[in-house]
């Protein structure tokens, strides 16, 4: 699983930041590592520095083996509060689409189980 971090001009990206986003993404979807093979983070700052709460703007877009591309964007007052947000919102989506994908139609029911 491959991924990148980019900011925008008004968020320092120094390797510190770069780091930590990485090893949280890294960490946070490490159960779907085999099924992922890109994932790109972009940090941003709405009001370009001006202040404001909720500015820090992350969107995570992940490209799963054989699938169209998933993004989601979180907002909050920090650049880390923002990519937590945002790593939380695309773990359930994963979820929810691999569980959609393991679920299929035919597949074995209450019904099939034998009685106690």
């Amino acid at each position: 699983m491959q991924i990148q971090v980019n900011t925008d001009d008004n968020i320092e990206g120094d390797d510190a930041l770069m780091a930590q986003v990485e090893t949280d993404i890294r960490d946070g979807l490490s159960r779907f590592a085999d099924q992922i093979t890109r994932v790109e983070v972009h940090l941003s700052d709405e009001n370009a520095g001006k202040g404001g709460s909720d500015d820090q703007r992350c969107m995570i877009e992940v490209r799963p083996m054989g699938q169209q591309p998933m993004a989601v964007t979180h907002q909050g007052p920090t650049i880390h509060e923002a990519s937590a947000g945002a790593l939380e919102k695309i773990i359930n989506k994963l979820q929810s689409s691999f569980g959609r994908q393991n679920n299929t139609k035919g597949g074995h029911s209450i019904r099939d189980l034998e009685p106690l």
